[in-house]
């Protein structure tokens, strides 16, 4: 008797086992289920109307209709990039907060200004890579690049400012790497730094700075408007919208080029099922008409990498920008 009550006791404790159990899973399996549940943070770690914020609002845009919740993008600016990929570096890594890494937080890696490296974070997707630019006031006296380049050999140091981004961002190093390649002391025109390339252009405009060197891209609004005027491409190849300007290359006989890229993250440790969740809704966007018709009417490029080829790459150019930074004189 006793032994068939010892049976059933243990059958009721599996029973009961197995219950709480099941009721766990399910209660786990609605909970990842229903994420997004809330609204999405994205940080911006660079000012309005650059190009890493017009590109990652109008990819926020289409996002959210796939997601439910709202994308609100928000521009964490400062320390040339520092603040706003630290804010995503240490967000909980609950699928709630995502953000924008670009190609300068490699460099700031390489100036010994933040440990910040592609292990800290999620990579969910690249979406965009775009080549330096030289641009200048809608009245400069500059005609072209080599107008400009002879300029600067030709008269005393600071004589000329220039920006584009916060000092030893991508733009920096484009400006200076041309003028390294050119054999001209990088020194001899002071870069002042900015919160991204939409405050500098602003600069531009005003008659703050004389140059500046962030994408044509990024500079479209204002060269349509008659504000600024564009001297050249820093690719291979010129520029879609802009036939007419040539690449610095053909202008100054320098072969040099510089792209930034963007890509979508999150914190580290963001789980799998969040982060393809993540995945899929960033690469519906990044198909859809909207963000194609954006893409196209700003001559901004489409380039996607997935998660693991993103990680990957990101890892790459930890290496591959330090060792052009110390070409340049530009590292620790």
């Amino acid at each position: 008797m006793k032994t068939r009550i010892s049976v059933k006791r243990n059958v009721i404790r599996n029973l009961v086992a197995v219950g709480v159990s099941a009721v766990i899973f399910i209660a786990f399996s609605v909970a990842q289920a229903a994420y997004p549940d809330r609204p999405i943070t994205l940080i911006c770690p660079w000012g309005a109307g650059g190009g890493t914020d017009t590109v990652v609002r109008a990819l926020a845009a289409v996002m959210e209709k796939d997601l439910g919740q709202p994308v609100n993008v928000v521009n964490r600016t400062g320390g040339s990039g520092i603040v706003g990929h630290t804010a995503l570096a240490e967000a909980k890594p609950d699928g709630y907060t995502i953000g924008t890494i670009n190609v300068d937080l490699s460099q700031l890696v390489c100036k010994g200004l933040t440990t910040l490296t592609y292990d800290k974070f999620t990579q969910i997707a690249l979406i965009n890579s775009e080549p330096a630019g030289l641009v200048v006031r809608f009245d400069s006296p500059f005609k072209n690049a080599k107008d400009l380049l002879e300029a600067i050999k030709k008269n005393p140091a600071g004589t000329y400012k220039a920006s584009g981004t916060g000092t030893g961002g991508i733009w920096h190093l484009a400006f200076a790497g041309w003028l390294w390649k050119a054999g001209v002391d990088p020194n001899k025109v002071p870069w002042v730094p900015s919160a991204g390339e939409g405050p500098s252009l602003k600069d531009l405009a005003t008659g703050v700075i004389d140059v500046v060197s962030p994408p044509l891209t990024s500079a479209m609004p204002l060269i349509k408007a008659g504000k600024v005027r564009p001297l050249a491409n820093m690719d291979d190849k010129r520029f879609s919208e802009l036939p007419d300007v040539p690449t610095i290359k053909e202008s100054t006989g320098i072969d040099w080029k510089v792209y930034t890229w963007r890509m979508i993250g999150a914190p580290a440790g963001l789980s799998d099922d969040v982060k393809k969740k993540l995945e899929t809704a960033v690469r519906k966007a990044f198909d859809s008409k909207e963000f194609t018709d954006f893409m196209n009417g700003r001559g901004f490029s489409k380039t996607w990498m997935g998660p693991a080829e993103a990680r990957e790459f990101h890892k790459s150019e930890d290496k591959a920008i330090c060792e052009v930074m110390n070409a340049v004189g530009m590292g620790k």
